[in-house]
């Protein structure tokens, strides 16, 4: 048996109330037991709340404090000893292949750095109040001013990351927060909240983690003195959230199918073996991983064959394992829900033309040919290692296709042709357009987020830190 991991409201590391009160986290990938994490409650919550707005009420830490934080929360996290730490982690309780959760301790530094240099740069704007006779002898600025708590809800697929791209704006924007991790993979969380208040020197306080269940984290959204939630996950979660808290901002980040327009004249040969990571890193559990690809009739048959022969030689396995490509979804409920999307696909006249098998319970890499624009695996998130491919004539035609859907996170267009690449960007109604490029690329200062079902916010620290300040209007009287 594990030993249970606190959490941390203030200065106050929590522990379980009895041995009823933990919750088990356990590997994806096997089964057995990696750590054991206090059952918050909905009391927990409003210690957490509590000792946030205490802090808020304060009044923001100097500029020059949150960003020293953010650059030692970096400058820590860049040690080979801290990212082997995060990323073993990561690849335990997420089951994503340890080389991919290196990528994604790697990325945590720069948008630890990003959000550093966003806290230092950032600022208001002077208003030209006498160009109205009312504003003569007056000066007039806007300044951004903290909101206030700042609720954060965590998905799973990202542990670290996408935790550090709600804490580090927060952080940058003078927000104290309240942190609830997912409950599949909190103890990734835990270890960076410790980093920052015990390593980085952030005040107590200002980040607080409560491991708990959704439905007690409900009592987070409609919290009286949470002034923003922001939220990672599945589209119905974040709608709901944002039902039950008309009166809050509420940002959130929610799920896509991603599609790519191949062109004849497009390196397809370069989109195959792209794709090759981009529909099956981490078991396509990203909301950019490619899932609907488009491709010219003329180099249809040519593209796949070498889809199929780059996705031949991914490797299954042991997250642990330093050659794995792709391991387990996150539970057993995922894998058999992904398979017979599948099955149902081949039963409506799609083609397994690689994968479609559990082995181990490991879902292995599936590209399904003749897929069709009312088949599941395309016109829902599959959150799984399959992608499609389907045929078409015309380039009006595909960019259509690619925009025949709920969702508008990413797009991303293989094509020579500039005329085309700027139609696309001006046509494909998503967030982000890359051309000549998948759209599972993301760097992490740019603006990231989409329309629809996919959310109503951007992330990227210098758009996550506006979204989490205020516009005060200060006038002076001459």
């Amino acid at each position: 048996m594990s030993e249970i991991t606190p959490f941390r409201i203030g200065d106050e590391r929590v522990g379980a109330a009895s041995s009823e009160d933990v919750s088990i986290v356990t590997s994806p990938f096997d089964g057995h037991e990696i750590g054991r994490v206090p059952a918050g409650t909905t009391a927990d919550l409003d210690r957490a709340v509590a000792v946030a707005l205490a802090r808020h009420r304060e009044g923001p830490l100097p500029t020059h404090r949150r960003a020293a934080v953010l650059d030692r929360a970096a400058e820590l996290l860049s040690q080979p000893d801290r990212q082997e730490q995060f990323a073993r982690l990561v690849a335990e309780e997420a089951a994503k292949p340890i080389k991919t959760a290196r990528v994604e301790a790697a990325r945590a530094v720069d948008t630890f750095r990003f959000a550093a240099a966003t806290a230092r740069t950032f600022t208001g704007e002077m208003v030209p109040i006498d160009a109205s006779s009312a504003g003569e002898g007056k000066l007039a600025f806007v300044q951004r001013v903290p909101i206030g708590v700042v609720g954060a809800i965590s998905p799973f697929n990202f542990p670290l990351n996408l935790v550090v791209h709600k804490v580090a704006p927060a952080i940058a924007a003078g927000c104290p927060v309240v942190l609830k991790p997912a409950s599949a993979t909190p103890l990734t969380a835990l270890a960076l909240v410790e980093l920052l208040v015990e390593d980085c020197g952030l005040e107590p306080g200002w980040l607080n983690i409560v491991t708990c269940s959704g439905s007690v984290a409900d009592h987070l959204v409609t919290h009286d003195d949470v002034a923003m939630i922001t939220f990672t996950g599945s589209p119905p979660v974040g709608w709901g959230i944002r039902a039950r808290a008309p009166r809050k901002r509420v940002n959130l980040e929610l799920g896509n199918n991603a599609p790519v327009i191949i062109e004849p004249d497009g390196d397809w040969r370069t989109a195959a073996a792209r794709i090759k990571v981009a529909g099956f890193s981490h078991a396509g559990q990203s909301c950019i991983s490619v899932q609907r690809i488009f491709v010219h009739r003329d180099v249809a048959e040519a593209f796949t064959e070498a889809l199929v022969a780059e996705v031949s030689t991914l490797r299954v396995g042991d997250p642990l394992d330093p050659d794995t490509d792709v391991s387990a979804l996150i539970n057993a409920g995922e894998t058999e829900r992904v398979e017979s999307w599948i099955r149902e696909a081949t039963a409506e006249g799609a083609e397994v033309r690689v994968g479609g098998t559990v082995e181990g319970g490991v879902l292995a890499p599936t590209v399904l040919t003749g897929v069709l624009p009312d088949m599941k695996v395309c016109n829902t998130e599959v959150f799984g290692p399959v992608v499609g491919v389907a045929v078409y004539d015309d380039w009006h035609e595909a960019l259509r296709l690619a925009n025949d859907t709920r969702y508008g996170l990413q797009a991303g267009v293989f094509t020579t042709d500039v005329s085309r690449a700027l139609e696309a960007g001006r046509v494909l109604d998503f967030g982000g357009v890359l051309v000549n490029e998948v759209p599972t690329w993301r760097a992490d200062q740019m603006p990231y987020g989409g329309v629809r079902d996919s959310g109503n916010t951007r992330e990227g620290p210098p758009y996550a830190v506006q979204e989490m300040t205020e516009r005060r209007l200060v006038v002076l009287q001459g």
